[in-house]
């Protein structure tokens, strides 16, 4: 049976150009190819458990989701799936954090289809992490200079603080701690509809559909 794989990257000549090259290979299917993360994680969502590709290819630097965000949420949702970032960034920092997320391999999209197939069979089949040459020398950089406390610092922004507005994240916060909404709308001095609803905000940015799910994603991610 082929490899199932997909894409996600918000431009429209990358998706072009990543269907013309996993096309050359009998082996390998496209299950679907989506314009941001958002629907992304939707596709996903409407796949049975044997259609869910075994490879995501992720573009970084998307509009309202970046793949940074996408494989942190994913990676916790669906366990056995592969993510191999494919971008144009080489910089240290996107490269940390996108391991740091969970990517299995980081390639450039000037690499060609041998390559994709290559880093497909490298990821699944071997375990391995697979990465353009420019990319693994940066690596070993990154491993070579500061500690890995040295290298957060570098960090901006959390994947959450862009993800959720400030109310939603602090409801988010004593959802975790195990309060109800009643209990959340008493503290906050707010309706329970108002929490209720913000509730639902955190289910449909984080794409999520329990609490349990939201507890797994912020755990795993540290957000608290």
């Amino acid at each position: 049976m082929p490899v199932r794989v997909a894409f996600v990257d918000d431009n429209l000549v990358n998706r072009n150009t990543f269907a013309r090259k996993i096309q050359n290979f009998d082996d390998l299917e496209i299950v679907f190819i989506a314009p941001n993360g958002g629907i992304c994680l939707e596709q996903l969502k409407e796949l049975s458990p044997e259609k869910i590709p075994q490879v995501l290819f992720v573009d970084l630097q998307m509009p309202n989701m970046s793949g940074i965000q996408l494989i942190q949420i994913a990676k916790t949702l669906y366990p056995s799936l592969h993510f191999i970032v494919l971008t144009v960034f080489d910089d240290d920092e996107r490269i940390f954090e996108a391991i740091k997320a969970g990517a299995n391999g980081y390639l450039l999209k000037d690499d060609n289809a041998i390559s994709l197939r290559n880093a497909i069979t490298n990821s699944l089949e071997q375990g391995g992490a697979p990465m353009s040459p420019s990319i693994a020398r940066k690596a070993l950089d990154i491993l070579s200079k500061a500690s890995v406390a040295t290298v957060q610092t570098q960090k901006g922004e959390s994947s959450l603080d862009s993800l959720l507005s400030e109310r939603e994240k602090e409801i988010l916060q004593f959802t975790i701690k195990g309060h109800s909404p009643k209990q959340i709308a008493e503290t906050l001095f707010i309706s329970i509809y108002t929490v209720r609803k913000h509730i639902a905000n955190i289910y449909e940015k984080l794409h999520v559909n329990s609490n349990t799910q939201v507890m797994n994603l912020a755990f795993k991610n540290k957000w608290f």
